[in-house]
């Protein structure tokens, strides 16, 4: 990793930051996130892992236990996630993990389309800094994101069709790979998800190996 590529992931933490200082008066269930992050005492989760990684893993939003932590996937679903890593002989470490969302809706609920479009951009940059050759998508709203962003609008579909598919796409810093991927949290509930899920990280594993 180098200095320019931590420098530029620093600064993106320092604006995710700096969201929740902005001044707001209007309806309390349309308090922004950051500034929620800021009443209660929490983190923004920026991301973390390997600042070159070939694997981006992008899921939906931080839960309870990744904002007290400021860490991505650090609670249950991130045990799964491990889970899934190690099962395919890919060490976390190797990996760079964030989240479309930097900051945790209340009651995990459902991102909205204005909170998508204000925390899309880091994500945005987070990608050209690492650059990364293959991404695994995990839930269905990185998935519309990002297939979306890279010109494969027409090809989505739910998730429970298109999961464990690759799609080819080109970044400005050459081709990349996305894959789409369930979220670990629906393993939780869901047995067979769980096996599903191993599965498809199988195909990223075949990536990793030929990238």
């Amino acid at each position: 990793m180098s200095d320019t590529q931590t420098e530029a992931l620093k600064a993106i933490r320092d604006e995710v930051w700096q969201l929740g200082e902005v001044p707001y008066s209007g309806k309390p269930d349309e308090t922004p996130l950051a500034v929620i992050r800021k009443q209660t005492g929490v983190h923004a989760v920026i991301g973390e892992g390997n600042h070159s990684a070939k694997l981006m893993c992008v899921g939906e939003a931080p839960g309870r236990d990744e904002a007290k932590l400021g860490r991505p996937f650090v609670g249950a679903a991130g045990r799964i996630l491990n889970e899934l890593l190690t099962a395919n002989n890919i060490p976390r470490e190797d990996v760079y993990i964030t989240n479309l969302i930097k900051d945790r809706p209340p009651g995990n609920r459902d991102p909205l389309p204005h909170e998508i479009e204000l925390y899309a951009p880091f994500l945005d940059r987070q990608i050209e800094i690492i650059k990364p050759a293959v991404i695994a998508t995990l839930g269905r709203f990185s998935m519309a994101y990002l297939m979306e962003k890279f010109g494969l609008k027409e090809y989505l579909l739910p998730i429970s069709k298109i999961h464990g598919r690759i799609f080819e796409a080109q970044a400005s810093y050459g081709p990349v790979k996305i894959v789409t991927l369930y979220h670990p949290a629906v393993a939780l509930y869901n047995g067979s998800t769980k096996v599903q899920l191993i599965e498809d990280f199988k195909a990223i594993k075949e990536l990793l190996d030929k990238a």
